[in-house]
């Protein structure tokens, strides 16, 4: 049997050399697929793989769709490029810069890129932060984050939640929120995960549930799913990881007194 590997330096590693076929590979295109079809993109999984490995396209295909795939793929290896910076507002704007870049909306000038939205809108039912709020419950959430001795999978969970409650941008937030759960996944030795299209309406369910009735669980449930077909990649890889198993009503019952 070989020796188990560590992710962030196997992730790094194969980036850097380019080398195809491993997991560095499988998760630059399975996570950009399912990330961008979430948001309605329309490219298949064997077309976004076949941006990422020739970096060109076949076929007809929605040019913003391709230019997020694109950027996606660069957000993804600037993620494991600065896994070691903390997180601010300036790492979170230079996210979104990265992945809406050379989009056709940059055309129009009430389109915001790499800054935070100009105008307040609703989301499934939910009023998102003022564009006068944003910039405060953003630097209240980071330093929030920062104030954690060692983020756990709920706090990690309670983050993205709040992120996305207050949906700093004009878009792109789900994405680069997802974005950042990889990150503090990464850089806190948790095993990452990405939602797959498949569990879409579930994950916007918990995002609600959470966000306006306080109720965890759904979002946990989903989110430990996730991790555990990770988990089953991480051991065809041999990459090694925490083998701890939890359940959502565990890591409820651990935070029930936890305060911001």
């Amino acid at each position: 049997m070989s020796e188990k590997r560590e992710l962030k330096e196997t992730l790094l590693f194969e980036k850097n050399h380019r080398i195809h076929g491993g997991i560095y590979h499988k998760m630059q295109v399975d996570f950009a697929y399912n990330s961008n079809h979430i948001e309605g993109s329309r490219l298949t999984h064997e077309q976004t793989c076949y941006i990422f490995e020739t970096q060109s396209v076949d076929g007809a295909v929605f040019v913003n769709d391709v230019f997020e795939t694109a950027n996606h793929f660069r957000c993804l290896d600037w993620v494991l490029d600065t896994i070691s910076e903390p997180l601010s507002e300036e790492y979170v704007k230079q996210m979104h810069r990265i992945l809406k870049a050379g989009l056709m909306t940059q055309q129009n000038p009430e389109v915001v890129i790499g800054d935070y939205k100009k105008y307040a809108y609703v989301v499934g039912g939910i009023e998102t932060a003022k564009p006068g709020e944003v910039s405060a419950q953003m630097a209240q959430l980071l330093q929030t984050y920062q104030n954690l001795q060692q983020p756990d999978f709920y706090e990690i969970a309670w983050f993205h939640m709040a992120f996305e409650k207050i949906h700093p941008f004009y878009d792109g937030n789900g994405r680069v929120g997802r974005l950042l759960l990889l990150k503090m996944c990464l850089e806190n030795d948790i095993v990452p995960f990405y939602i797959n299209s498949e569990s879409k309406m579930f994950y916007y369910a918990g995002l609600k549930e959470w966000q306006t009735q306080g109720k965890p669980n759904r979002l946990l449930d989903v989110f430990l799913s996730m991790q555990d077909d990770m988990k089953a990649v991480l051991d065809y890889f041999e990459i090694d990881y925490d083998h701890t198993e939890t359940i959502s009503s565990a890591l409820v019952e651990q935070h029930k007194n936890w305060k911001l």
